[in-house]
């Protein structure tokens, strides 16, 4: 009988510069098998047609993800006119068409509209569940599939260029759950045409900004030419995930208690009194992350990253 092979507890992040063609789930499953990983997630999918960044958290940082996903992601995205496709992008038949082609002071005129909380249908072809089923699933099977509007935010919308009559880029800043390729949809109708995203790129997650960004290719060079130690380099800290986060520096003694699921009382002058959601370090190395109440510091999830 074969020996299972054995996984490295890896902790981290690695900010991917996904390409195009490629699944978040590829993605993670190559990461994940070239950093020879125990745990390997990611911090919100990323349609296989779209390009940009996804936040990928290994061992100890899938503990941060969800800091990640609830923070602002910023979008840079082509809209055609004149068309309306089934998926909302380019993968899909076209299902109605439009010869109107809107101005750019049309575009601009009808873009505060879409800034702020909304309310989006979302494509049909979309991972939203659905009585246990996802929406694309029944979408691809025939099925007539009906979708509730969902408030979402909108921080921004700007009108970035107008390559020609057909096409039109925009970056749009929006919150967790806002869909570009309905967002196009939406902005077609109401300019009297209709649209579809023809390509996406994500440029920020959460803490995470484009300079941050590594193209797989350059990942899978790294291992190639330097082995294994050479691709872990490109890691950033488990705590990188928190940096929207407040910190919270404790003493030993402090340290030893949260780990233990303990809460401890906070004390001093800077000390918060309440708070959501903090993260708890000691001597630099990050401990927990938990939450603050009338000064009382309660460990949520605890980290073994070394310093115990």
């Amino acid at each position: 009988m074969a020996r299972k092979k054995k996984f490295d507890d890896v902790h981290g992040w690695i900010v991917l510069d996904k390409p195009v063609g490629v699944t978040s789930t590829q993605a993670v499953s190559r990461l994940k098998r070239l950093f020879n990983a125990n745990k390997c997630g990611h911090a919100g999918t990323l349609d296989p047609l779209a390009s940009g960044m996804l936040p990928l958290a290994f061992g100890e940082a899938t503990k941060t993800v969800s800091f990640v996903m609830d923070g602002t992601k910023v979008y840079r995205f082509t809209v055609r006119w004149g068309a309306q496709t089934a998926t909302d992008d380019t993968e899909g038949e076209v299902i109605a068409t439009s010869d109107h082609r809107p101005t750019k002071a049309e575009i601009e005129a009808i873009l505060p509209e879409f800034i702020g909380e909304i309310m989006q249908v979302p494509p049909k072809f979309s991972a939203i569940k659905i009585d246990g089923e996802r929406a694309y699933d029944l979408a691809r099977d025939g099925e007539e599939v009906v979708l509730e509007a969902r408030p979402i935010e909108i921080l921004d919308l700007a009108l970035v260029d107008v390559p020609d009559a057909d096409t039109a880029v925009f970056d749009c800043e929006c919150g967790k759950g806002t869909y570009v390729r309905a967002l196009a949809r939406d902005m077609g109708l109401r300019l009297g045409t209709r649209g579809h995203v023809i390509g996406l790129r994500r440029v920020h997650v959460g803490p995470f900004e484009e300079d941050d960004m590594i193209p797989l290719a350059d990942i899978e060079k790294a291992a190639e030419e330097g082995g294994l130690d050479a691709a872990r380099a490109l890691l950033v800290p488990v705590e990188a995930g928190l940096s929207e986060v407040t910190e919270v520096a404790v003493n030993r003694d402090a340290a030893a208690r949260l780990r233990r699921g303990q809460s401890v009382i906070l004390r001093g002058r800077d000390a918060p009194a309440d708070e959501d959601a903090v993260w708890v370090t000691c001597g630099g190395d990050l401990v927990a992350i938990g939450e603050v109440d009338r000064g009382e510091l309660v460990p949520r999830r605890v980290f073994m990253l070394g310093g115990e």
